[in-house]
């Protein structure tokens, strides 16, 4: 990629015109870290640099970005712009073609705003961003309001990039996300939620969300978060504190290459304890894996998750507590969990949870994790019985969630030996409908 990186700019350069990497690719490079992706700025104009290279595609035309694809890669060359007023706080009204210096200056942090070019090795730095990522320090470029004013998903950016580089907020940032907070509701739940996605599965986690309650953002942007603070847990089992507290700490114990999947579902896990919260012989939480599983449902909806995706998110959270009881199963009904497609995101969460826990307690999780990579368990899933399709068609039922947990009943039933054939598989399917 960083070669082939490297003949765009070259292309664009022979040419004569003024080229260099930009923004993120710069200060990966910089960190000695591996670019997700390399963008390129110059002072070719975009019909100029569709001319000059081979296969383009004009995403953002009007604002001067254009995709370049070559071997199999898809760079975004961008012409040297400044940007007139943002009214939605999210693209700016019109873009003017400029000079290197003042596409640094509209840009938005000063470790994203420096230039690198790859055949002198050289970098431009017209802000001080060079200073800013050797002091691990984040600081926006020139005034942080109008910054945060221009693209108001910059106050989750801010909080995003301080913690997963590590860094320290420079003198007046933090304050300025605090004071335009309420900005975050003119930000589209897609891009939201695709902010928090990296947050979650980026370093630091669980010190972001504490952030963003104490600027005032996770109230807004997720209220049943912020909602978890002072509900207390049973101090024999949590000495680390409240919900809130237990679920941040969840955060930062996950794996550094946790799932989007696995990372909602531990911010989400205890999202229905405060509903049932309740005191009889102690604190207790009764059915909260179900009523958070629906709770994270409707975040989901609400964040535009794919279906896929929300189906998955509820599936953890619902099950996250159903370990206590593995070890006293069937060697078929264990067979059957392992074999479950989440199976390995499930008992992560589990692994996540117990850390987040003081004291904690990994023994069950190391025993499952033995348990689960036991050749006798893994077992060849049976075959199928009865199928979707075959259910809607003979009993009428409609498509949706029922018809999977319908199957999710006839395969635990063979699984258990309780059934073996069609005709039985077709007679349970039968007595589970006429139950509902």
């Amino acid at each position: 990629m960083e070669n082939t990186a490297l003949e765009i700019v070259k292309d664009l350069k022979d040419k004569g015109f003024e080229t260099y990497f930009a923004g993120g690719t710069v200060r990966d490079l910089l960190l000695n870290k591996a670019p997700k992706d390399y963008d390129i700025v110059t002072s070719a104009k975009p019909e100029e640099i569709e001319d000059i290279l081979e296969h383009t595609i004009p995403i953002g035309k009007k604002f001067g970005v254009i995709l370049a694809v070559k071997n199999g890669h898809n760079f975004e060359v961008a012409t040297f712009r400044s940007d007139a007023a943002y009214s939605d706080g999210r693209r700016p009204d019109a873009v003017y073609f400029t000079d290197p210096k003042e596409d640094a200056l509209r840009r938005d942090f000063t470790i994203n705003g420096m230039f690198y070019d790859p055949i002198t090795k050289k970098v431009l730095d017209f802000v001080g961003g060079q200073e800013d990522l050797e002091n691990k320090v984040l600081r926006f470029i020139g005034d942080s309001h109008e910054r945060i004013v221009e693209d108001n998903l910059r106050l989750l950016r801010a909080i995003r990039f301080k913690n997963s580089l590590d860094l320290d907020y420079a003198p007046g940032t933090l304050e300025a996300v605090r004071n335009n907070r309420t900005l975050i509701k003119n930000i589209s739940a897609e891009r939201i939620q695709e902010e928090l996605t990296k947050i979650l599965t980026g370093k630091n986690p669980g010190q972001a969300f504490r952030e963003m309650s104490e600027t005032g953002i996770l109230p807004i942007i997720l209220p049943e978060v912020e909602a978890l603070k002072g509900v207390k847990q049973p101090e024999i089992y949590h000495k680390e504190g409240d919900v809130f507290e237990h679920t941040l700490e969840s955060l930062d114990a996950l794996p550094g290459n946790s799932s989007k999947e696995l990372a909602w579902a531990a911010l989400l896990h205890d999202i229905g304890k405060p509903a049932t919260f309740s005191v009889s012989d102690r604190i207790r939480f009764n059915n909260h894996a179900e009523v958070g599983s629906e709770m994270a449902g409707g975040i989901a909806k609400r964040l535009n998750f794919s279906n896929e995706m929300t189906a998955n998110l509820k599936w953890l959270v619902a099950h996250h507590m159903m370990f206590g009881g593995f070890m006293r199963m069937k060697k078929t009904r264990q067979a059957h969990w392992i074999h479950r497609p989440l199976f390995g995101e499930l008992l992560e969460l589990l692994r996540a949870d117990a850390l987040g826990t003081k004291p904690k307690d990994l023994s069950l999780y190391n025993e499952l994790k033995k348990l689960s990579e036991k050749k006798e368990l893994l077992l060849p899933k049976p075959e199928v019985l009865i199928t979707g399709k075959e259910i809607i068609d003979k009993f009428g039922i409609k498509e949706g969630p029922e018809i999977g947990e319908i199957l999710e009943k006839v395969q635990h039933a063979q699984m258990e030996e309780h059934i073996k054939t069609k005709e039985e598989a077709l007679e349970l399917v039968k007595r589970i409908y006429r139950s509902n």
